[in-house]
């Protein structure tokens, strides 16, 4: 068997480990020759690939990025890919696709597979907001990535009397602030799932200088709204993928609290510093576990599918299920937190 692999979207920890998951599993579990695309399927079109042997993948179990490129696709030309799928798989002799990705890159999956193509997804994003999926690789990474930001800032912000305004990823789901906001011990926690009132974290902040505790941590999740009227806020525009500009609100947020308190408010906003770096344990045995029945399937003829966390194991589950809807916050969830805070 000849299998392909690509990463596609954004990067996120793990990704490296899913590709020499899939190469060990086929190489030496089954004999089959991998190839890998480069800049996910940009590369499969334009025909940007490397054959993948065990000396391609040695060593990058616990490097970040993916050694493959990523990129991001536009729709016409995902059209064009799906339009063409018997040539592609024709002209790579390629018996099975192993597409890694989000939500974006799973839907581009599930055309191809619609189209006829032969395709086995992997999924990612350190988001986790993929619903058929209990979990995704990246997600933990990210998690402490933002949960050591949160320590280190409570010190500077109560050295010097400050309201920290944390922002994290989250476009329209707010696990990583949920969960580095609960693990930090933030005193504020704003997600996308509901819309937060300024005049809360206002009182907040006035209450607990009024008990002496004269500092003050906010997370954030980039996708987090304002309550109507709360404060000045307007929507981003929509990027050529389809993805909302997101408008800063780490950095307004800051502001308005500093003007309301008239104590100083600073923004940090994490970025791409979420994604970067070395993965976890967990984010590399669950990356691996992916790669790893990504191929089993794939030699089971078990197309149209993809890798799922369910419980402690991994299940195939309809690519269907992975983009049909987004997996939030629960109401219960946010209720835990804002116990503790």
């Amino acid at each position: 068997m000849r299998i392909g692999v690509l990463t596609a979207g954004g990067d996120c920890p793990g990704l490296n480990a899913v590709i020499r998951s899939v190469v060990h599993r086929a190489v030496v579990g089954h004999g089959d020759e991998v190839i890998g695309f480069e800049d996910g399927f940009k590369g499969l079109l334009d025909g940007h690939f490397r054959p993948l042997d065990l000396n391609a993948v040695s060593g990058i179990l616990a490097r970040g990025g993916t050694i493959l490129g990523s990129a991001r696709l536009e729709r016409d030309r995902l059209r064009e890919a799906a339009e063409n799928c018997a040539e592609l798989s024709r002209r790579y002799g390629m018996d099975a696709l192993i597409p890694i990705g989000g939500e974006g890159t799973l839907t581009a999956a599930r055309m191809l597979s619609d189209a006829g193509m032969p395709v086995v997804g992997v999924p990612k994003t350190i988001d986790n907001d993929i619903s058929a999926t209990d979990r995704t690789f990246g997600f933990d990474t990210a998690v402490g990535v933002a949960t050591e930001a949160i320590d280190r800032l409570k010190t500077t912000a109560e050295s010097h009397q400050r309201v920290m305004v944390v922002e994290v990823m989250g476009r329209h789901a707010g696990w990583i602030a949920l969960e580095s906001g609960m693990a930090g011990g933030a005193h504020g926690i704003c997600l996308p799932e509901r819309k937060f009132q300024v005049e809360d974290l206002v009182k907040m902040v006035e209450e607990r200088f009024a008990r002496g505790k004269k500092f003050a941590v906010i997370c954030v999740a980039e996708g987090a709204h304002p309550a109507e009227g709360s404060m000045p806020y307007a929507k981003g525009a929509i990027d050529q993928f389809g993805h909302e500009r997101f408008q800063g609100i780490g950095n307004r947020l800051a502001v308005e609290l500093e003007t309301r308190l008239g104590k100083e408010a600073r923004p940090v906003i994490l970025g791409h510093v979420q994604r970067g770096g070395t993965p976890t344990a967990y984010d590399r045995v669950l990356a691996t576990r992916f790669g790893w029945h990504a191929v089993e399937a794939a030699h089971r003829g078990d197309f149209g599918r993809m890798t799922a966390l369910r419980g402690n194991d991994i299940e195939m589950v309809p690519l269907a299920d992975a983009v049909t809807q987004l997996k939030h916050v629960p109401l219960e969830r946010m209720h835990e937190a804002e116990s503790v805070f």
